[in-house]
């Protein structure tokens, strides 16, 4: 096994090459203006693997920069203002000056076509060809790049977007056209219009990029690309660039399949992971499982498909530190990136929060990426100095400043994904990777009172790890309102049938390559009568080897089963359950998945030993510097520095104390104490 996971993030690029059940890690700065030029300067320097799994930023970026296609929209008599309408709910319910965004459309590339269906997919009013025919010729003289198709109903009967997409394309002209029965067949005029257009808006970027990328890596012998997708699976290149609005979450889902993989190995199911890097931080509550929503926002819009549930916050290494109009001290979400970088990187001139960890004697200046980089300490002070003095404040003081408001931002960010939602983050365990998470893992626990802190192996490219873990995975939904008690199991037979014959499992496991295990899930969507959100529920599960569909038949008491776990599951979310109210069917969904169990199995039994030593020696620093590690104390002290290769399975470390690694810095606050524990991952705890 050969395989190659690469992680593209704000200021470093990602690498993590698996053969023959080795890890060899690797980094180099990111290249913003051209994103493949990192890419392809690792594999040259790794070597060409057989397949490359490959997080992506360039579809989020388009959709944030607002650099994406020139799109129009094409949609039923009356809809063109859908996307300004948006929802009535505010974000920000006392926010006087709240701002919607700006849609990705304009007005008058916002086109209406006579037409009609209705709910249930019957034509009312037929489609107006020659409208049709007009509406063509209005759009080759707009120089469009992109039409989105998103017609009124589609969802039950996608006859009248075909024939919208036929005509399109039958002109030669080139445009990317995609319809809402493609790429988000499901009911919720905004959020399908929404999905449908950015999706048109970001995938010409995308297919640009694995374009030229996919050419090059051909070349130096790369014979397969796969995309990280937001649900925490991954997908072949070609599906990425026709349905790129699955990739907007790409580089964080794989940072969230890493720390369930590490967490696992460690014997944790519930825990928090925490991903700093440069630019931000991602944070997620995984609950025995990867934590999955179909209602994500990327840039204020809704992308409406399967993602891994991700907070995120603009509060990262790179992030600049700056006082207010008031003369308070503020930190991001404006980040350094790549270029030029943090002061002490030797390029930039404003200061960060790796500016501030510098100056504290946190990041040691000759040991970082393994000594490949000398961080610039007088650069560091230059730029902080100006804080310093409006501040009224020591250097060492505005430093100290600058990481608790860091901290501040990053402690809100996992209230609102446990505290808020009804989980206690004290009964979690924090795994804290990306460059900058173990850094300021510690403080934050203590701040939230958890008891237990993760550092896996190689945190600082735990995402690119966590791309290589990933199943492949392909989605697909059918719409089905009916009531439940209408919905026979002849009729349902039918529908799975058909969207287990439409899937392609052979094409999914050649996607994924020798050795997958296909495994097939059908849900529901169900809801009570009179209610507005679904729930959706598990009906039934096809493991390898998968039934002949021609032979197969629900079983009879299938229906039965899921209304009882429907219950279960909505006493679960909502505290109670109503069986004497009728539940309504919303949509039957299919997520096939092929994992990778020869792969996971090689990541899992790696180079570091499983149990410790008889006897555990005594660990020896490498060196003593001048640092503050106290939350609250900014004087410098005499503090440990000791190398992770060093330490053996077993052995603890008492705060103060800094851990320096190729990818990462691990700080042990005083009166905390760190153990190395099985596979070489390291576990902080409060000292009792």
């Amino acid at each position: 096994m050969h395989l190659l996971g690469v992680d593209i993030g704000g200021t470093f690029t990602d690498f993590v090459l698996l053969h023959n059940g080795q890890l060899t890690i690797y980094k180099r700065p990111s290249t913003p203006a051209d994103p493949s030029q990192a890419l392809l300067a690792g594999v040259a320097h790794l070597g060409a693997p057989q397949a490359i799994i490959h997080g992506t930023t360039v579809a989020t970026n388009a959709l944030l920069e607002r650099r994406g296609a020139h799109t129009a929209l094409i949609t039923t008599q009356g809809f063109a203002d859908v996307l300004e309408i948006g929802r009535g709910t505010r974000a920000r319910l006392y926010d006087l000056n709240v701002q919607r965004p700006v849609p990705l459309v304009p007005a008058d590339l916002r086109l209406e076509l006579p037409e009609r269906l209705a709910a249930d997919g019957s034509v009312v009013q037929p489609l107006d060809e020659a409208a049709l025919t007009a509406l063509v010729q209005q759009l080759a003289a707009a120089n469009v790049e992109a039409v989105a198709v998103c017609l009124l109903h589609s969802y039950a009967n996608p006859a009248h977007e075909e024939q919208v997409v036929a005509a399109l394309e039958a002109t030669g002209r080139g445009w990317f056209v995609c319809s809402s029965a493609e790429v988000l067949p499901e009911y919720r005029e905004y959020e399908r219009t929404s999905t449908t257009v950015v999706n048109a808006y970001v995938a010409p970027v995308l297919d640009r990029y694995l374009g030229r990328l996919e050419d090059e890596l051909t070349k130096q012998g790369v014979p397969a690309l796969r995309i990280m997708a937001s649900d925490g699976g991954s997908m072949a290149a070609r599906a990425a660039r026709r349905l790129a609005a699955r990739t907007t979450l790409s580089g964080p889902a794989g940072g969230v399949v890493g720390a369930r993989t590490v967490a696992l190995q460690a014997g944790f199911e519930r825990v928090i992971s925490f991903d700093m890097g440069g630019t931000s931080t991602d944070v997620a509550l995984l609950d025995g499982r990867l934590p999955q929503t179909q209602d994500s926002y990327v840039g204020g819009l809704p992308v409406r498909l399967p993602s891994i549930d991700i907070h995120t916050v603009g509060a990262g290494g790179g992030s600049l530190a700056r006082l207010d109009a008031g003369g308070a001290l503020r930190v991001g979400p404006q980040s350094a990136g790549a270029d030029p970088g943090p002061a002490c990187y030797g390029r930039g001139e404003q200061p960060t929060v790796t500016d501030a960890n510098v100056l504290l004697g946190r990041l040691r200046p000759d040991a970082f990426l393994g000594g490949a980089m000398v961080l610039d300490v007088a650069r560091a002070e230059a730029a902080l100095q100006p804080l310093a003095t409006g501040l009224g404040l020591h250097l060492a003081e505005t430093a100290q400043g600058v990481i608790r408001v860091a901290n501040a931002a990053m402690e809100r960010a996992i209230r609102a994904i446990s505290v808020e939602r009804g989980s206690d983050p004290r009964a979690f365990v924090l795994v804290a990777f990306g460059g900058a998470g173990p850094l300021h893992a510690a403080y934050l626990a203590e701040a939230l009172g958890m008891r237990q802190v993760l550092i896996p192996r190689y945190p600082g490219v735990l995402s690119a790890l966590g791309m290589l873990a990933a199943d492949v995975t392909r989605d697909s939904v059918q719409f089905l309102a009916m009531p439940l008690a209408a919905l026979d199991p002849a009729m349902l037979t039918e529908q799975v049938r058909r969207m287990a014959q439409q899937q392609g499992y052979a094409d999914l496991r050649r996607d994924a390559g020798e050795g997958a295990s296909l495994v097939a899930r059908f849900t529901l969507d169900l809801r009570y009568r009179g209610q507005s959100h679904e729930i959706n529920t598990p009906l039934l599960t096809f493991e390898q080897p998968l039934p002949d569909m021609e032979q197969w038949a629900l079983p009879a008491a299938t229906l039965t089963e899921t209304t009882e776990r429907f219950h279960s599951l909505h006493r679960q979310y909502s505290g109670h359950a109503m069986p004497d109210r009728p539940i309504e069917t919303v949509a039957l969904r299919l997520k096939l998945v092929a994992s990778l169990p020869r792969i996971v199995a090689e990541l899992t039994a790696r180079d570091a030993p499983q149990t410790a030593p008889a006897s555990v020696p005594t660990p020896q620093p490498v060196a003593t510097v001048q640092a503050a590690l106290a939350r609250d104390d900014a004087t410098l002290h005499p503090t440990a520095i000791y190398e992770r290769e060093h330490l053996t399975i077993g052995t603890r470390i008492s705060g103060p104390a800094i851990v320096v690694q190729f990818d990462t810095t691990t700080v042990i606050p005083p009166r905390w104490q760190a153990t190395s524990v099985a596979q070489g991952h390291l576990l902080l705890k409060p000292e009792d």
